[in-house]
């Protein structure tokens, strides 16, 4: 494995929260979870979006987590995993402004996109 430095640090922060909220915890309630929702699926029929959306930001997510994890090896990846999770960020935050959430539940999402933020400029430096 390649030595860690911050941007693999935060390629593996990524990839392994992304990989927890949408393999391991999807059915399960947090204090994060969009309106009333107890699951993740719920989370986005509460902010009123066709279940098509769930899988394809889904699919975006895992794949990006894929990409970050493949990353460490081949790191051409990374940065294109970033921008894909900055915009899925954005949307998640867009999402709970919508519903007029608690900013605390927005706090996943913040962190996540100042973490995909911060990885993009390392890998543009």
């Amino acid at each position: 494995m390649p030595p860690i430095d911050l941007a693999s640090l935060l390629q593996l922060v990524l990839a392994l929260g992304l990989i927890n909220v949408w393999l391991l915890r999807r059915g399960k309630p947090t204090a994060y979870r969009g309106g009333s929702s107890t699951t993740l699926q719920q989370e986005f029929a509460d902010y009123g979006l066709p279940d098509a959306v769930f899988f394809v930001v889904g699919a975006l997510k895992l794949g990006a987590a894929a990409a970050l994890l493949a990353g460490l090896w081949i790191p051409e990846l990374a940065l294109p995993a970033a921008s894909v999770l900055a915009v899925l960020m954005l949307g998640a935050i867009a999402m709970h402004i919508k519903i007029q959430d608690p900013f605390a539940k927005s706090v996943p999402a913040l962190s996540m996109l100042a973490m995909t933020a911060t990885l993009a400029v390392l890998k543009l430096a």
